[in-house]
């Protein structure tokens, strides 16, 4: 049976969670919804992710909407205020950003806020952390934005820390930018160990090799070439640093959109911002089950689709029977 990212490994989840399946809400444009609605809106996607079989739903820590998704004005709520407002929404899924910038929050005070929803959700919080990238937004609202260099080196500072505080009671650590002096956090974490860490990014040789020290999940993108090549590096970050690799949870973007068929397909294409509709391709349920085959025959048991793909319940709902056809066909047991 598989065991759940950063648990207690004597902690059981049960076999139906042998693949791990994610709902990502980068988008809150919503056509039609007025704005005094669209908590309720986002509450139901979730929901319905929820009763369809997705095990985590993410958000952004943005403050801006990114290029990728649509213009920078369009509607972005807080990261942290929405999920724990899906915490109280919500009774299984576990709750996410993907991923908080490292930039934006003092560690100590992120450490608190995760472990305040862990709290608040019963042992379902996620922390999700990367280096940052998004300059415009750094701008507007006044965060410093240093070169990679330095972002990483508070990453790797801001880890430590919120590891520490998940872990001990009074920790204390000095670093380069960031330090805590006996610090607590109190109630403690609901998780044993402190709610799992997803480590954003896919760089070869610093980030992967965060992940190998510090990471229970790590979310990629790309090609599946690719992708086994970065598996690789992963591996062997994690030999150095004396990891098993299969104690972390490899999570993919989802390329595709599942559709009851290819007419119906294109229709949801056409509603997809141009630059993300170039990464994305249809597939019904039975492509979708020939695609996730293939990647979990090399090594990789997450799978993240994005509201832009599933806008809808009913979008949701198709997924959720993807997901019951995987579960059955290609789910394995797993030491993760």
């Amino acid at each position: 049976e598989r065991r759940l990212p950063g648990r207690d490994p004597c902690r059981e989840v049960g076999s139906e969670m042998a693949l791990f399946f994610g709902y990502h809400m980068p988008n809150y444009t919503f056509p039609g919804v007025a704005r005094e609605d669209l908590f309720e809106h986002v509450a139901r996607l979730a929901l319905t992710a929820e009763a369809a079989g997705f095990d985590l739903v993410t958000v952004m820590d943005h403050f801006y909407q990114i290029g990728v998704v649509g213009p920078e004005e369009e509607p972005m709520l807080e990261a942290y205020s929405t999920l724990s407002a899906l915490a109280a929404r919500t009774s299984r899924l576990k709750l996410a950003t993907m991923v908080t910038g490292v930039t934006y929050r003092n560690p100590a005070l992120l450490a608190k806020t995760v472990t305040t929803l862990d709290t608040i959700s019963n042992g379902r919080a996620v922390l999700g952390l990367g280096a940052a990238w998004n300059d415009s937004e750094h701008r507007g609202y006044g965060f410093d934005f240093p070169p990679i260099g330095e972002r990483m080196d508070r990453l790797e500072e801001a880890l430590t820390i919120c590891k520490l505080m998940f872990t001990e009671e009074r920790p204390t650590f000095e670093g380069r930018f960031y330090r805590i002096e006996q610090a607590l956090n109190s109630p403690r974490p609901i998780q044993p160990g402190g709610p799992p860490i997803l480590i954003g990014g896919t760089g070869e040789r610093r980030t992967l090799r965060m992940v190998a020290r510090f990471g229970d999940i790590s979310n990629w993108f790309g090609s599946l070439d690719e992708l086994k090549r970065k598996d690789e590096v992963l591996r062997r970050h994690c030999e150095e640093v004396g990891r098993d690799p299969s104690t972390i949870l490899r999570t993919v973007m989802v390329p595709f959109v599942p559709v009851e068929d290819e007419r119906a397909g294109k229709a949801i294409l056409d509603r997809i911002p141009e630059e993300r509709r170039r990464t994305m391709s249809i597939a019904t349920l039975d492509q979708a089950v020939e695609q996730l085959d293939a990647y979990v025959r090399a090594g990789f048991e997450g799978f993240v689709f994005r509201n832009v793909a599933l806008p809808n319940r009913e979008a949701i709902e198709l997924a959720g029977r993807l997901i019951s056809l995987a579960r059955g066909s290609l789910a394995t047991p797993s030491a993760v």
